[in-house]
């Protein structure tokens, strides 16, 4: 029997009644012939509850004990999960990230998944039982608990479903799937059928919240077929009990793509900054003397352009940062002035990254001049263009971000009839 794991987030465990909605769908899908594993997540807003306890606690706690505290919010889930399902019928039994094991680094608060066991859970679900795993958690080196930091619900899905050898990983969420864009800045925005790997990663790298990166990362990487869904659909639907096409958006590998689109969708990043560094020498080195400062002050450094002077004595180098680092990374830089060796300094808060992607661009040209000449059109400036094999991002001011994404939503033919 095909293996499928289902993993379920906070608001689609958010109460009782929720989580008896869950239920039903894994019925469902238990009832279809699927040996089912499921991940889910700490009802809605209980990790924030037990990270404030923790803070209130001791500013400066211990991370191995903050653990112990906000792992056990997927673990009430789990345990209610299963409850739940073994009263409709099913036999279902929850499982802690120690108890498969999934095997982390030492990070606490942020660890990373280096190995998974599962045999015991192919075991456990060849005798038809439903295993209902609390993610976001796994096992440390000093075997204790390690969480796997926000959105490690999705890690533990996706690196679950590579252990077992799951057909796919469903991820329900309270969206049915990804979009060309945010519909809620252009209505017409539809919801794709299927998305390259490679695509998807763009997309959650520049802030699209249906999945989170490390968790595309990992599905790339090991070849996991990831199902984008929604939980709020009704369970007994008979359209979500047709496995050759159930609602929602498929993220694959690119060959699974028969009709690629020269452009998938328009995503946007906000609350990014812009630094330039005006004349800077030329020589080896002085990139390292820029970003190393930043690297170790914990400032991540996105966009990055250079313009070399004819001479090919001086450059400009213009880069972002959050905005909420924009200040720090300033006072860093500007401490940093004589082992850099800029002669100016410049800096601009409140623009917005508006990105247009598709895995069609890469044999098509013309995709970013006929960007550019549009956003002209509207009397757009862009500040900076940085290049990328599958995208074209752009720095705008942030007061032209919903007539961006609109335009080019429009020009690359991406809005429903």
């Amino acid at each position: 029997m095909a293996r499928l794991v289902m993993k379920f987030g906070g608001t689609s465990v958010a109460d009782i009644d929720r989580i008896r909605n869950v239920a039903r769908h894994v019925k469902r899908e238990v009832d279809a012939g699927f040996e089912v594993a499921v991940v889910v997540s700490a009802m809605s807003g209980k990790t924030n509850e037990l990270v404030a306890w923790t803070r209130a606690a001791a500013p400066m706690h211990d991370a191995r004990e903050y653990d112990t505290v906000v792992a056990s919010g997927e673990q009430v889930t789990s345990g209610l999960l299963a409850i739940c399902l073994q009263e409709i019928g099913v036999n279902a039994r929850s499982w802690q990230g120690w108890q498969i094991p999934i095997l982390t680094d030492g990070a606490h608060g942020a660890a990373r998944i280096m190995e998974i066991d599962g045999s015991r859970l192919v075991e456990r679900m060849a005798q038809g039982q439903v295993a209902v795993i609390a993610g976001f958690q796994g096992l440390a080196p000093d075997n204790r608990i390690a969480t796997l930091g926000r959105g490690g619900s999705d890690t533990s899905a996706v690196a679950i479903a590579a252990a077992i050898g799951a057909v796919r990983c469903d991820i329900y969420t309270d969206v049915d799937g990804v979009y060309t864009t945010d519909p809620r800045i252009v209505p017409k925005a539809r919801r794709l059928d299927r998305v390259s790997h490679e695509e998807m990663l763009e997309m959650a790298s520049l802030g699209a919240k249906v999945l989170q990166v490390r968790s595309v990362e990992l599905a790339m990487v090991h070849g996991v077929r990831t199902f984008v869904r929604s939980s709020f659909d009704d369970p007994a639907d008979p359209r979500l009990a047709d496995a050759s096409n159930p609602p929602g958006t498929l993220i694959c590998d690119e060959d699974e793509i028969v009709e690629k689109q020269v452009v998938t969708g328009i995503a946007y990043s906000k609350d990014e900054a812009q630094i330039s560094l005006r004349e800077v020498a030329d020589k080896p080195g002085v990139a390292a003397a820029v970003f190393v400062p930043l690297a170790e002050a914990n400032i991540n450094v996105d966009m990055i352009v250079q313009n070399v002077s004819e001479d090919g004595t001086t450059t400009d180098m213009t880069f972002t940062v959050p905005t909420a680092d924009f200040a720090r990374a300033m006072k860093v830089l500007e401490a940093a002035r004589e082992s850099i060796g800029y002669v100016s300094i410049q800096g601009s808060g409140d623009l917005v990254k508006v990105s247009v992607i598709g895995i069609g661009m890469r044999s098509h040209a013309g995709v970013a001049a006929s960007a550019f000449k549009a956003l002209a059109g509207k009397g757009i400036n862009i500040r900076a263009i940085p290049p990328s094999e599958i995208k074209i991002s752009i720095l705008i001011d942030s007061a032209y971000t919903e007539l961006a994404v609109r335009t080019l939503h429009s020009l690359y033919g991406l809005d429903a009839a």
